[in-house]
């Protein structure tokens, strides 16, 4: 009697919990559509039309305008001259965010508005490369180089390729193989590869834009996970080959806690929450992709440390491994979207992610639907609706939660 009573409290328990997740999905959802799913991005402060021109084309002072938007606590890209846009990386965690959806409740809706946005994806390709690859839709400048809006990045070209094969996987349609194939010939031809040993880090950006730190490795490993998943159907082996080799690299350089930094370079000597849930990921898609289990001792030990190590104990992702805040949209969404990943290796990881969604509704989704963007403080909250940063990664991420949850609630 006391088991049939805990198992009715659990499985009421998870229906509240899913009825939860499901209205906040709704609420952004309607959101995205009074927005023709436009909004900001934290770097695109150098599309303010009003102060631009003042920076006379310096490095310095576009890094100082483009800051200056990104850190201040409200949002001033009204004021100077700034529109909401449409974003690449955004369309390709809402294609993943509407498969989800789909997959686990088959209302046509959500099929329509995923193809939607592959649809948009592919007519808005980055043109004169190998393959298919995206980039931003502004100016970027670093304190170290300038990367011109439309110049494409790995990160972006390989996490869209990824919405791409969860499109193929899941309507069986062969023209998003394709798509991610021709992604993967982008990195194969037009990225550069940084030999280590017998390992290899992928570029970050083109070989043709000069600049230093090109070697990172939350995209280095993204462009072998996608590099590796996409070969799983093609049979690629040179894909194959240069994932392996960029994935020894990174494990290559785990740190002695089971961290990584951001980069090796001493100026790129952080450890944050949702650069290594990157990481993590790429690894497990990797290993499940492959049947390469060489890595797994390390994903392992990098999975035990990011989780003990970013997490209060009311669901709160803390930033850094050092300092919890700034309180930032993309942890959040990054932790849910890993944790749900791992459910199947970590019989608790389902119940963490469910605490860091409940913190983030309370704590950052606005009563009209859509997500803040950081929160510095109880008091100082920065409310910008930054597009991919924020609404699209939260769609993807609390899709995969209510499939999760739902798949959890059938098996009982």
């Amino acid at each position: 009697m006391t088991v049939f009573v805990g198992n009715v409290r659990a499985a009421v328990a998870m229906e509240k919990d899913r009825e939860q997740i499901l209205e906040s999905i709704q609420r952004l959802f309607r959101w995205l559509e009074r927005h023709d799913y436009k909004g900001y991005d934290t770097f695109d402060g150098l599309n303010a039309r009003y102060l631009r021109p003042l920076t006379f084309g310096n490095s310095l002072l576009q890094t100082v305008l483009q800051q200056g938007v990104r850190r201040f606590p409200l949002n001033v890209r009204p004021l100077v001259g700034i529109a909401q846009s449409y974003s690449t990386k955004g369309m390709g965690f809402l294609a993943r965010g509407f498969i989800r959806l789909h997959a686990v409740t088959g209302e046509p809706i959500w099929a329509e508005k995923a193809k939607w946005a592959l649809e948009w994806l592919i007519e808005h390709q980055a043109a004169g490369y190998s393959g298919a690859c995206w980039g931003n839709h502004f100016d970027y400048q670093s304190r170290s180089f300038y990367l011109p809006k439309g110049v494409p990045t790995v990160v972006w070209t390989s996490l869209i390729g990824h919405a791409f094969l969860d499109a193929y996987e899941h309507f069986g349609e062969v023209p998003y193989l394709e798509v991610a194939d021709g992604a993967c010939t982008h990195i194969l031809r037009d990225l550069e590869q940084f030999p280590d040993g017998d390992s290899v880090c992928i570029g970050y950006i083109p070989a043709h834009v000069i600049a230093p730190n090109k070697m990172v490795h939350n995209s280095s490993t993204l462009g072998a996970s996608l590099l590796a998943r996409t070969a799983a159907y093609t049979r690629r082996t040179e894909c194959l080959a240069l994932a392996q080799k960029a994935m020894r690299y990174t494990a290559k350089y785990q740190r002695a806690d089971g961290s990584w930094y951001y980069g090796e370079p001493r100026n790129l000597h952080w450890v944050d929450n949702f650069h290594t849930a990157y990481v993590l990921d790429c690894f497990k898609q990797y290993a499940e992709a492959t049947g390469d289990t060489q890595f797994e001792p390390a994903m392992q030990r990098g999975y035990d440390h990011w989780k003990k190590t970013f997490f209060l104990p009311d669901g709160t992702p803390r930033y850094y491994d050092v300092k919890t805040l700034p309180l930032d949209i993309q942890c959040c969404s990054q932790a849910i979207d890993t944790l749900v990943f791992f459910q199947d290796r970590d019989p608790s990881a389902l119940a963490l992610a469910m605490k860091v969604a409940q913190w983030t509704i309370a704590n950052m989704q606005d009563r009209s639907g859509y997500f803040y963007y950081r929160r510095y403080n109880r008091m100082i909250v920065n409310k910008t609706p930054t597009l991919h940063w924020g609404q699209a990664t939260m769609m993807s991420a609390l899709a995969g939660l209510f499939k999760a949850i739902s798949r959890e609630e059938e098996a009982e």
